[in-house]
């Protein structure tokens, strides 16, 4: 469906180019102008439609009709982006030319010869036909380039947006496991007991129904609790459970075994503590837990050899956990390491410690270096008058992005993981449309740039040409005025010039008659007449060897 404003741009294209034709029998009478117009009019409402077939006619009626020019170049913008193959377009234009220039060539009263309209004609099409459509060419496929480029920009964003959420979710498995771990732990203790206290025979009946029903509870409780949490770890590997439950048992009391880990792979890391002890909460514990472990693992990837700092500080209200590494030694060579990695550890512990009421910070140290920080509060954190105080929690902008450190990898981008795009199929299928259509501009731009040049080229031919011819069949009035009848024909032809050019082809036969017996020469006069129809000529006829006439008349052109 048109817009209003496409309706009125083809309105106003079709009558210009109506007016324009109609220029060219508007003498010719009522009917004739009609019809021209109304042709002229449906072609330019047609050329989007049938682009090759309005091009080809719009040629031919061209070279008959001087007028349809502007048609010939509306089609010429309008068939660029429209056929598609280039093959075929390359084709219509031909065929257009052919018809263009051929007819040009053979409509009767050309005042030219053959060769100086063919070469009009050449500039002529190139300059009003084949650059608009080259142009609109490229403008179409640049711009059909840029939305598509726009197009996988958004699908990389959405899909670093579902990675994120995928790796928050993941957080929460391991979150849901810990759960598991630490309240199926207390629940089988409990179940224990009351199971022991169950047989016990100094209590009385009572009691021991009592206990019976909270042994039995409990033991319901364990149940539903690792129903809920196998839920929440539907679709992931066993033998990942099994290393995240072993590494959720974990909590502060495993950052000692961290760090001599971490030394045993020969890296120098400083254990720090300050303040009083204090007991985290089971999930706040091993957030701390993680934070430390995700902290090393990102110093030791991507800045190998740098001396790192691990600091525990119990803060009256909260932990404080910080790792800090140095800025990364140019290793031998002066180079660095690529490491390709997915980015997705801060997300998680983020989302880890904004489920406990805390914070993460990862940025880059004042001295050089990276730093990973975490604020987790020692209890959690009650709503006020019932409500969901909501996330606490600070996110990672794209400038303190961990793999900043990493040679070849600039900030905030998603290496090897966000930049994906898709199965291996169909990230290879765009890469070959795009370049395809990177190709197409190259092309268009290269035949474009032969053409601007090659019209320069003729261009700078055709006015020395013309300056050249002009010297040959053009004198100045006082020229004709300075001869006189009587002269000898040597004297006479030594004062002008030989009149050999293709500006007088067609000449020497209009005017008036001519003596009889008598050779004459024709030449053309300098002065603009004010008819721009009218060309003023000169005409000197000799005979015996004398000048026996000479005649200043003018001729429709």
């Amino acid at each position: 469906m048109w817009s209003r404003r496409r309706i009125v741009g083809e309105t106003v294209l079709a009558i210009v180019a109506a007016l324009f034709g109609v220029l060219s029998v508007v003498d010719d009478g009522i009917l004739p102008t009609v019809a021209v117009a109304v042709a002229a009019a449906a072609m330019s409402l047609l050329r989007r439609a049938l682009p090759a077939s309005v091009l080809v006619l719009a040629g031919a009626l061209a070279g008959v009709l001087t007028g349809f020019w502007v048609l010939l170049m509306i089609a010429g913008w309008s068939a660029g982006p429209r056929i598609k193959a280039p093959r075929r377009a390359l084709a219509a234009f031909a065929v257009s030319y052919v018809l263009y220039a051929g007819l040009s060539v053979l409509q009767e009263g050309a005042v030219l010869s053959v060769v100086p309209t063919l070469v009009f004609t050449t500039l002529a099409f190139l300059a009003t036909t084949v650059v608009p459509g080259l142009a609109a060419r490229y403008r179409t496929q640049r711009r059909t380039l840029m939305h598509a480029l726009h197009e996988h920009n958004a699908q990389l964003l959405r899909e670093r947006e579902i990675i994120a959420s995928h790796a928050r979710l993941r957080e929460r498995q391991r979150i849901a496991q810990d759960m598991h771990d630490s309240l199926g732990h207390q629940l089988a203790l409990i179940a224990v007991h009351t199971g022991a206290l169950e047989v016990d025979r100094t209590l009385t009946e009572g009691q021991r129904e009592a206990v019976g029903v909270l042994r039995e509870a409990s033991v319901a409780a364990m149940h539903e609790l690792r129903e809920a949490v196998g839920i929440l770890h539907d679709g992931t590997h066993a033998q990942e459970r099994e290393t995240e439950a072993a590494t959720a048992a974990r909590g502060v009391a495993g950052i000692d075994g961290l760090v001599q880990a971490s030394r045993g792979a020969g890296a120098a890391v400083e254990l720090r503590r300050a303040g009083e002890t204090r007991t985290l909460a089971p999930a706040a514990d091993h957030a701390a837990y993680r934070i430390v472990q995700e902290a090393l693992t990102n110093a030791l990837k991507h800045a190998p050899g740098a001396a790192i700092v691990v600091e525990l500080r119990y803060e009256p209200d909260s932990l404080v956990v910080e790792v800090a590494n140095g800025p990364v030694p140019v290793m031998a060579g002066g180079g660095r390491r690529h490491v390709v990695s997915g980015g997705q550890g801060l997300t998680g512990l983020e989302e880890r410690a904004r489920l406990v009421g805390g914070m993460v910070h990862a940025g880059t140290a004042a001295g050089g270096g990276f730093r990973v920080a975490g604020v987790l509060p020692y209890g959690s954190q009650p709503p006020h008058d019932g409500k969901d105080p909501g996330p606490v929690t600070t996110f990672v902008e794209a400038t303190n992005d961990f793999r900043g450190q990493s040679e070849g990898v600039r900030l905030g981008d998603g290496g090897a993981v966000i930049d994906w795009s898709g199965p291996p199929e169909k990230q290879k299928e765009l890469d070959l449309a795009m370049g395809r259509k990177k190709k197409g501009i190259a092309i268009g731009c290269g035949v474009a740039l032969v053409i601007v040049v090659g019209l320069g080229a003729l261009a700078v031919w055709g006015v020395a040409k013309l300056w050249d011819e002009g010297g040959k069949a053009m004198i100045e009035p006082s020229v004709y005025r300075s001869v006189k009848v009587g002269e000898s024909e040597t004297a006479v032809r030594d004062k002008l010039p030989d009149g050999k050019s293709f500006l007088t082809d067609g000449l020497r036969d209009k005017g008036p008659a001519k003596p009889k017996d008598a050779t004459c020469l024709v030449l053309l006069s300098t002065e603009i007449s004010d008819d721009l129809d009218d060309e003023p000529l000169f005409r000197f006829c000799f005979k015996d060897g004398k000048l026996i006439e000479k005649r200043s008349y003018t001729v429709k052109s």
